[in-house]
């Protein structure tokens, strides 16, 4: 539609056959070797083998990959899928399965192991088309399979009705079940709520811009190990605390040496030779000086000095 294509050539040819080009553009410019681009996404997890470090390639990653067929299982076709590593550059190719339904990594590449392809137990076996016939004919062993079948059986039949049974014992009074779960979630609610505000005022508080984890019984018992001193700091707080108090306020100490340790030291200078009489006045200064200071003072006062 939308494409010029001569009258001589109009209901004959379309406009890619008389252009010469192919309807799926550059994705088919290897056609002709039976190669198409197509865009491919990861099945799997899988690890390259070709990058320096190990590298991983996670589900879901799409690739620009090259799709061809490679074989036939029985009448499905067998198709590869060739891709390129963009942080290494190496080759990565993986081919499909038809007989186990799932993809096959065969070159470039591991597929991560999850533990997903391990038997679990209960799980349905399909037999293959090689067992299925070694059943048809040999009749003992058809036999011992349907022996083992019908155990199976019973005994998924009898934990079914194990699990109705405990179901219907749960839910035999819907309202007194359906109060013991809300009343549960109350608690359970009550408590993170709890845990959160503790948490938020401990962060406020220390100043902290990072999210803090709930604290573990691992947790507690590290921190009984270590001894902080308590006591000791509190004991040392109130003594530098009274002390600190005694020197400042005179009125809570009675001793001599806390009133007069508030004054200012009188210093006595050496000066030059002076009259008798000037001699006479500073001795009778000194001797009134040190009688001032011998004097006590009473209970409760605090002595001024004078501008």
């Amino acid at each position: 539609m939308g494409r010029y294509v001569p009258p001589e050539h109009e209901g004959l040819l379309s406009a890619n056959q008389v252009s010469k080009k192919h309807a799926l553009g550059s994705r088919a410019r290897k056609s002709a070797q039976g190669i198409l681009t197509v865009r491919f996404e990861m099945p799997f997890a899988i690890w390259c083998t070709t990058c320096p470090k190990p590298t991983i390639i996670g589900q879901g990653v799409r690739f620009n990959a090259e799709k061809k067929k490679v074989g036939n299982y029985h009448s499905t076709p067998v198709f590869s899928f060739r891709m390129k590593h963009n942080v290494c550059g190496g080759g990565i190719e993986i081919r499909t399965d038809p007989k186990n339904t799932a993809y096959v990594v065969t070159e470039g590449a591991k597929k991560r192991d999850t533990g997903d392809d391990k038997e679990v137990e209960g799980a349905i076996e399909i037999r293959t088309e090689e067992e299925r016939e070694r059943l048809r004919s040999d009749a003992f062993a058809a036999l011992e399979v349907k022996v083992e079948d019908r155990r199976q059986q019973t005994t998924d039949k009898s934990r079914i009705e194990e699990l109705y049974g405990a179901k219907d014992k749960d839910w035999e009074d819907p309202y007194a079940a359906s109060k013991k779960l809300r009343r549960a979630f109350r608690a359970d609610r009550k408590a993170r709520q709890g845990r959160e505000k503790i948490t938020e005022a401990l962060r406020e508080r220390m100043g902290l811009g990072i999210e803090l984890l709930e604290e573990t019984e691992e947790d507690r018992r590290r921190a009984g190990f270590v001894e902080f001193g308590a006591q000791k700091a509190e004991e040392l707080r109130k003594e530098l605390g009274n002390n600190t108090r005694a020197v400042i306020d005179p009125f809570l100490s009675n001793s001599k040496s806390a009133i007069l340790s508030t004054r200012p030291p009188i210093v006595l200078r050496k000066r030059d030779a002076k009259p008798a009489a000037v001699h006479s006045a500073e001795n009778t200064t000194k001797d009134d000086i040190t009688t001032n200071e011998t004097k006590q003072p009473p209970f409760g006062l605090v002595e001024y000095d004078s501008d």
